[in-house]
């Protein structure tokens, strides 16, 4: 795209959700939607919009934070009674052909986890919420 040194390219260095969103964009991939969570412990107040997005049809949720290193990718939301919520998480590094999704599971590559444990309360995290563009979707998010 030409946003980055010429030494980026072919090197191991990674790119964020934003580079992410800017690349879904220039590809004319699914639309990537940012969100901005300052802190990790605020990300509880962002699962009802999480739930939106993925009920109203939305796709995987791309996760970075900062002190949180470990990227994800969300794939689910499940709002319980009270504050109980899980989110479906998976390793975006999971690659290669698996049998059947009970493998993934197994494997660690993907799972529910409660939401409270799976971000780190000090970490900033930015979210890319891919839609393919629908108006619906769009509402959904609003």
């Amino acid at each position: 795209m030409g946003d980055k040194p010429p030494g980026f390219r072919g090197s191991r260095s990674w790119i964020g959700c934003v580079e992410a969103s800017l690349c879904l964009d220039y590809f004319g991939g699914p639309q990537g939607r940012l969100c901005h969570v300052p802190r990790g412990a605020g990300l509880h107040g962002e699962l009802e919009r999480l739930y939106s997005h993925f009920a109203g049809g939305g796709g995987p949720v791309m996760v970075g934070g900062d002190a949180d290193a470990q990227s994800k990718a969300l794939l689910g939301v499940c709002l319980g009674p009270g504050t109980e919520a899980y989110v479906l998480v998976l390793d975006p590094h999971c690659w290669g052909a698996l049998n059947n999704p009970s493998e993934l599971q197994a494997a660690g590559w993907v799972g529910w986890q409660e939401a409270s444990m799976a971000f780190d309360p000090n970490s900033f995290y930015n979210l890319c919420l891919t839609t393919c563009n629908s108006e619906k979707q769009q509402h959904a998010l609003d």
